[in-house]
């Protein structure tokens, strides 16, 4: 079965503060080693064996950018979740899902993570344990969620394998309009959820076993093999160390 990607290269509107430091217009056309961010992504995903690609776009620099690159341009919505259901209602089940600040995204990472996915799921996700990605970059700072059995950071990709992935996307775009209201989500995934997170006794593979009960879907995580997997462009500081891992290349 074909596999169709998206990459969210959308923004929440505004000036962009990563975008001003680099001297560009949009987050997604700054440039790592003579190649913009989305051209390195789509590259590493063509290069996957991945031939359908998609960009969520809401700049035309960035649309204009991704069609030169022989990606097809789809209008963002607002914000991320919301921009993936667009997304998966366009191009459909199966889809794998990136951003165009995964500037280190390479092949073999998707190929594994795709391979990895247990066949009887909708949902699956890729996440880095720390012990592997300090042994890979111990210069980043990445967000940890910490679990039982140790702490993990997410690695922008995610696989939508079936039609009924969509109703994970609805529960993610839940928690994304309650983000400011915490109370809320609590009251959406189960205080017993939280209470068990807090005391350190929830599990990673419990905490998306949940989720996923919560949405309706059946879910996976597979663990990277390479920690630098995780790190992707969010601040200067992850630029210029993403630059000088690509200058030593």
């Amino acid at each position: 079965m074909r596999v169709a990607a998206l990459v969210l290269a959308g923004s929440r509107g505004g000036a962009d503060p990563l975008a001003n430091y680099a001297g560009v217009t949009d987050k997604a056309l700054i440039e790592i080693g003579g190649e913009t961010m989305l051209a390195r992504v789509i590259a590493a995903l063509r290069a996957a064996g991945i031939e359908r690609i998609a960009v969520s776009a809401s700049s035309p620099a960035v649309a204009d950018a991704a069609a030169a690159l022989g990606a097809e341009p789809v209008g963002a919505a607002t914000g991320p979740s919301a921009s993936t259901r667009a997304g998966l209602d366009a191009l459909g089940a199966p889809l794998l899902l990136t951003t165009a600040d995964h500037a280190l995204l390479r092949p073999e990472w998707v190929r594994q993570f795709l391979d990895r996915i247990p066949t009887d799921v909708d949902v699956a996700a890729l996440l880095a344990r720390r012990e592997a990605i300090i042994a890979a970059e111990p210069q980043t700072k990445r967000t940890y969620l910490r679990f039982a059995d140790g702490a993990w950071s997410g690695c922008n990709l995610f696989y939508f394998a079936t039609p009924r992935a969509g109703a994970a996307v609805d529960l993610w775009q839940r928690i994304e309009a309650n983000r400011k209201r915490p109370w809320r989500i609590v009251r959406l995934l189960g205080p017993g959820m939280l209470l068990r997170y807090l005391l350190g006794r929830l599990t990673l593979a419990d905490a998306v076993a949940r989720l996923g009960q919560t949405a309706g879907v059946t879910t996976a995580i597979v663990a990277a093999e390479d920690g630098r997997a995780a790190i992707d462009v969010d601040k200067p500081e992850d630029l210029d160390l993403v630059r000088a891992i690509v200058g030593n290349e």
